[in-house]
């Protein structure tokens, strides 16, 4: 692959995102997006379009029969690692309501809508089948982890306070949906080759519909995204924009891209071609747009959080293009 494909397809990653939040900016500036939208907006998409997304893309997962282990468990240690980076890094952030927002920037990463296509390119078919499943094992812990974090700076540690946060991650609509994706994956594994396929068809609407429902989650959170977005409000989070953009955009990818290429060259643990592809789609990518509508929702700082999408999405169009070429010059991709 040419490094001039390599930056082109950063730059085509990336900027939709980029134009659509900047088309909500622009509406909202011109009065079309009201305050009432924006707020109704963000609760349709963090209770319905979200939930529903995760639901979809855990339970389309099919091919997750040769699960290469020692890549999934590399990636749970990797992520750990990098929750302590961002606990240490919330520890010195003054604000609680924005201590979870700068956690969650360090470790969870848009692999649910940049990965799967950054893979593809990369590796081709295998790259998409090593994606879709760690997939399957991160994308639940991202939801969980930042449910956790946005919610365990605040408040008071009484019995009283940790049994309402447990309850409230219970009954938190991505947590939900993920569940309800993993007890239909695990059924579709055990009963679907017992059940005629003609079923399956006969009954499509409904995944159809949860489809539609699933697609509209991206547009329509970038649009409330842009809406919420204040170029004003850059000087007053400078040193947070800072921080947490080169926490995910370069140390993150640093550790979970260069260990495993240390770990290969050394043979201690030797990863494939697609996995690497996985992995500079996991760690390589801009913080997931979801962040800051549940950070919204959650009561944290939405504006931090809506700001460090954009920054880091603007960033990582030339970080993913280095990552890559730094793994290319390693022989590993």
């Amino acid at each position: 692959m040419k490094l001039f494909d390599i930056f082109i397809f950063s730059v085509n990653a990336i900027m939709p995102l980029i134009l659509i939040i900047l088309l909500g900016y622009f509406l909202k500036q011109k009065g079309f997006l009201t305050k009432e939208f924006l707020k109704i907006g963000n609760k349709l998409v963090f209770r319905v379009c979200l939930p529903t997304m995760l639901f979809c893309n855990i339970a389309e997962l099919n091919d997750i029969k040769q699960i290469p282990w020692n890549a999934v468990i590399y990636v749970l240690g990797i992520i750990i690692i990098l929750v302590i980076i961002g606990y240490i890094i919330a520890r010195f952030t003054p604000d609680v309501n924005q201590k979870g927002v700068m956690m969650q920037c360090i470790f969870r990463s848009n692999f649910a809508l940049i990965g799967v296509p950054l893979a593809e390119l990369l590796c081709g078919n295998a790259g998409v089948s090593a994606a879709a499943i760690l997939s399957a094992f991160t994308i639940p812990i991202y939801n969980i982890l930042a449910v956790l974090v946005l919610t365990g700076f605040k408040g008071e540690k009484s019995a009283a306070s940790i049994k309402n946060q447990i309850k409230g991650i219970l009954h938190n609509p991505l947590i939900i949906g993920v569940v309800l994706g993993i007890i239909v994956l695990i059924l579709k594994m055990t009963l679907a080759p017992k059940i005629p396929q003609s079923i399956f068809e006969d009954f499509r609407f409904i995944k159809t519909t949860l489809t539609y429902i699933s697609r509209s989650a991206t547009p329509l959170s970038l649009l409330i995204l842009g809406g919420q977005f204040e170029f004003d409000k850059i000087k007053g989070y400078r040193i947070q924009i800072i921080t947490a953009t080169i926490g995910r955009t370069l140390i993150a990818p640093l550790i979970g891209i260069g260990i495993a290429i240390v770990l290969t060259k050394t043979g201690i643990l030797i990863f494939e071609p697609a996995i690497f592809a996985a992995l500079i789609s996991l760690f390589a990518t801009p913080v997931a747009v979801a962040s800051a509508i549940m950070a919204e929702e959650m009561n944290n700082d939405g504006q931090l959080a809506a700001q460090l999408v954009v920054w880091t999405s603007l960033i990582s169009v030339l970080t993913l293009f280095g990552f890559i070429f730094f793994a290319r010059f390693f022989g590993v991709l």
